[in-house]
């Protein structure tokens, strides 16, 4: 599907689009990526949809980091407008955070590794994310965890964390875990951040591990790009939400 314009707000240089880039561009997407600590977010205008990745800043790190109350604003906007919407971890939080839920950290700890989230039983229905598996692969690193907004309804949840994926409205989507990344990004994190990666369970860092997950990861979530790229290209009008979704 050409012709789609996706504006990425990437906050933090450790979290890139990765191979998430590539599924929405093989998918017929065009996209701007725009590092808000580097420039003033642009209008969503002339987008018809919007994705903000992760990063190791708080959601309400606003004195250190300024420019979240800016994208916190934007991601408000698009769901007030009905533009389809993919947040990926920080992200996620921010979207929860723009939308009534609250961000706070992990009460059982850090979620760290490559591990499986499982759908909810109203998740079948979901025009992204209902033909996946039941229990999807996912790359978890994490300290904070969010409640759900008032109006949104919850996909996905993992014994550590109830909240892994909700949907507001018929096209905003918030993913807490990671979907976009390589295996040399999480080794960055991984040294980055030796004492979260210390939660993980053994050999789940490991570089031979993280390469044969991401392929099963790729196998996984590449179809769901796919999907979002199609809803992004779908007239609102025609878009069809779950029959159990409140519409926000």
């Amino acid at each position: 599907m050409s012709g789609v314009r996706i504006l990425v707000v990437q906050p933090s240089p450790v979290d890139p689009l990765g191979r998430l880039g590539d599924w929405l561009r093989d998918a017929g997407a065009e996209l701007e990526v725009v590092q808000p600590a580097e420039r003033a977010l642009p209008s969503l205008d002339d987008y018809d949809a919007l994705v903000v990745l992760g990063g190791e800043m708080g959601a309400y790190d606003d004195i250190d980091h300024p420019w979240l109350s800016d994208v916190r604003q934007m991601l408000s906007g698009a769901v007030a407008k009905r533009l389809p919407v993919l947040a990926i971890c920080l992200g996620a939080q921010l979207l929860a955070a723009a939308s009534g839920g609250q961000v706070r950290p992990i009460r059982k700890g850090p979620e760290v590794g490559t591990l499986l989230v499982a759908k909810r039983d109203v998740a079948a229905e979901d025009p992204l994310l209902g033909p996946l598996p039941l229990t999807p692969d996912v790359v978890q690193f994490h300290n904070d965890e969010f409640s759900l907004p008032p109006s949104a309804q919850l996909l996905a949840s993992s014994p550590k964390c109830d909240n892994q994926a909700f949907r507001l409205g018929d096209c905003a989507y918030g993913l807490q875990f990671h979907i976009e990344t390589t295996p040399e990004v999480v080794l960055e994190w991984a040294r980055n951040s030796p004492e979260m990666a210390a939660t993980a369970r053994a050999g789940q860092l490991d570089p031979e591990h993280l390469v044969e997950f991401h392929a099963d990861l790729a196998e996984t979530w590449q179809p769901v790009a796919e999907r979002f790229v199609r809803i992004v290209g779908t007239p609102p009008e025609e878009r069809k939400a779950s029959r159990f979704l409140p519409l926000a």
